[in-house]
């Protein structure tokens, strides 16, 4: 029987959005390549705030294992991004209430970056944990995450994570305007609805980069890793 404590979304790309970019470019998708030293998987907010009250965000945490194993394995960077304390400004109390937005302001948790990450990831001792104050991991000013990776020499970024409409899509953005090659993973993203991801992937799809699978993405990661030294 189904497991009703946790579950994934019956996400898809519309076939005439495959179809409109095979027609601009010639391919279904964006990238058919990665080079794993110049790529990091970024994974947005699981924290027990959300993986907590969400079938959906449990339901990744094994993709998401699987694709930050992977990586790590083929030399590239698993960065791992958590909410930061931020007061609410006047404007968040407006748009929210008051108690939503102290909700939202302290959904990170307390203690170290590293400690408030969901227990379930696999997380390793040379993995890059960062905070961010905004909905977006790469907002100018807003997260160490970019200043982070500029010095690796990332140019793709893989991009998993809650949720999906709000902080994920807004890192997807932010991700693509400074120029990474952008790859989202449907099936390791989670949001509150079927719907609301789905929109999602359509705009990332459509504008900001790519969508994979989780199976898809690892093949990516596995095609490009480095061969293995031959035994003399």
């Amino acid at each position: 029987m189904p497991d009703p404590d946790v579950a994934l979304h019956d996400w898809h790309v519309e076939e005439r959005e495959y179809l409109r970019h095979e027609q601009r470019r010639g391919r279904r998708h964006a990238y058919e390549s990665l080079d794993p030293a110049r790529t990091a998987l970024v994974v947005v907010d699981l924290v027990p705030f959300f993986v907590e009250e969400s079938a959906y965000c449990r339901g990744i945490v094994p993709h998401v294992n699987l694709l930050a194993r992977e990586l790590r394995d083929a030399g590239g960077v698993v960065a791992w991004v958590v909410p930061g304390r931020r007061e609410p400004t006047a404007r968040d109390r407006e748009l929210l209430g008051d108690e939503v937005a102290e909700t939202y302001a302290a959904s990170g948790g307390p203690g170290a970056p590293r400690d408030r990450l969901w227990s379930g990831l696999d997380v390793a001792d040379g993995d890059l944990v960062a905070e961010k104050t905004a909905h977006s991991a790469f907002f100018p000013g807003r997260s160490e995450l970019p200043y982070l990776l500029v010095g690796r020499g990332i140019d793709t970024v893989v991009v998993a994570g809650t949720v999906t409409n709000v902080c994920v899509e807004a890192t997807v953005r932010d991700a693509a305007t400074l120029d990474h090659r952008v790859i989202l993973v449907a099936d390791a993203c989670a949001a509150m609805r079927d719907r609301d991801h789905n929109a999602t992937l359509h705009v990332v799809h459509r504008s900001f980069g790519d969508v994979r699978s989780t199976a898809e993405a690892v093949d990516l990661i596995r095609a490009g890793a480095p061969l293995p030294p031959v035994p003399r």
